[in-house]
């Protein structure tokens, strides 16, 4: 049987502000695809617009940009961190 580890959720900014919390940590017994851990975490706050805003969100896995790369085709192992950011403006 494989032990429960977690998958950490970062949120940023409006993200943040959205979901309620700076964090989610999701219970994972394998890898999940990038698009598996995004809906999870979007399913962690219903109700609200999360899932929109995520999609305007840049995404990063252990810091390193998922940029245009296909999110199905992203994987995400027990113990790694998804930042959540979304654009920000000036410069």
């Amino acid at each position: 049987m494989n032990e429960t580890q977690i998958i950490t959720v970062r949120y940023w900014a409006g993200a943040r502000h959205v979901a309620g919390t700076d964090a989610d940590h999701l219970s994972v017994t394998t890898e999940l695809t990038l698009v598996q851990v995004l809906a999870r975490a979007v399913a962690e706050h219903p109700g609200t617009t999360l899932s929109d805003v995520v999609k305007a969100c840049s995404v990063l896995v252990d810091d390193l940009p998922v940029g245009s790369r296909d999110p199905a085709s992203v994987t995400v192992s027990p113990g790694q961190v998804v930042e959540v950011l979304p654009p920000f403006a000036g410069g």
